[in-house]
C-alpha cells in the first residue's frame, strides 16, 4: 500500500537520529508498550503483516510525529477493539470490564523457559523451482499494491542483481488478508546510482529482501 509510512529514500525529512547508546527502550512506558504488544503476538489471528498493515493505516500527521512505541500501542489497541476483546469505552474511561479468570503458567520454569524461546518461523515449501539465481538481473514492479506490501516505493521500476536466495517464505501481502501463500525470497542487490540520480558515481549498495512476485526478469 503507497502512504506515508514507506520514507525509505524520501527526502526532507531531516537526518535520522543518532541512538547507538545500546538501548531499546528509553522510558519504561515503552518496555511496557513492547511486553503488551509481544503477549499480543501469541493470539491465533495475530501475524506481524496484519500488524504492520494496521499500523500503516493511522493517520499521517500521527504517523509522523508520535512516538514509535505509542503507534504501536495504538495499533493494538484498534486490533483488540476489532477483535472485541475490549471495547471503546474501556479505552476512555481506562476500567476493564474483563472478569480475569484463573492463570495457567507452564509447570515448569524449563517450561517456561522454552515457551518464551521457541522461535517463530517464516519459512515455508514452495512447490516451484525458483525463478531466479544469484547473479540475474532483475526489475522490480513499478506498481503499488492495495493492502500491505513489503516492495519499498524507492526500488519500484529499478534494475537490480540477485545476491542471494532465501527459499520459500510465507509472502506478507497474502497473510496480511489472512491466506496461507509462500513464494521464493530473494536479497536483491542495487547500486545506488540506480535509486538515486544524485549518486550516479558513488560506490555504495543497497540490498533489499524481496518475494518473487515483486520481480521480473530484465
Amino acid at each position: 500500500m503507497d502512504g506515508v509510512h514507506d520514507l525509505g529514500g524520501r527526502e526532507g525529512f531531516g537526518s535520522v537520529p543518532n541512538k547507538e547508546d545500546g538501548k531499546p527502550f528509553h522510558a519504561e512506558w515503552e518496555t511496557r508498550a513492547f511486553g503488551i504488544v509481544q503477549s499480543s503476538a501469541l493470539g491465533p489471528g495475530w501475524s506481524i503483516d496484519w500488524f504492520r498493515h494496521c499500523r500503516e493505516l493511522i493517520v499521517p500527521t500521527d504517523y509522523l510525529t508520535r512516538p514509535y512505541f505509542d503507534q504501536w500501542i495504538t495499533t493494538l489497541a484498534a486490533q483488540m477493539v476489532d477483535e472485541g476483546y475490549i471495547t471503546l469505552d474501556e479505552i476512555r474511561s481506562g476500567q476493564s470490564s474483563f472478569i480475569p479468570q484463573p492463570a495457567h503458567p507452564p509447570d515448569t520454569a524449563e517450561a517456561s523457559r522454552a515457551y518464551v524461546k521457541a522461535p517463530k518461523s517464516y519459512a515455508r515449501e514452495v512447490g516451484t523451482a525458483p525463478r531466479f539465481s544469484p547473479g540475474d538481473s532483475v526489475c522490480c514492479s513499478a506498481m503499488g499494491r492495495p493492502g500491505h506490501t513489503r516492495l519499498p516505493g524507492y526500488v519500484r521500476g529499478r534494475r537490480g542483481v540477485v545476491h542471494a536466495h532465501h527459499g520459500g517464505h510465507l509472502l506478507p501481502d497474502a497473510s496480511t488478508r489472512g491466506e496461507t501463500k509462500a513464494e521464493h525470497l530473494y536479497t536483491v542487490m542495487f547500486e545506488a546510482g540506480e535509486l538515486w540520480p544524485e549518486a550516479e558515481r558513488a560506490m555504495d549498495q543497497v540490498f533489499v529482501d524481496l518475494w518473487e512476485s515483486y520481480i521480473d526478469p530484465v
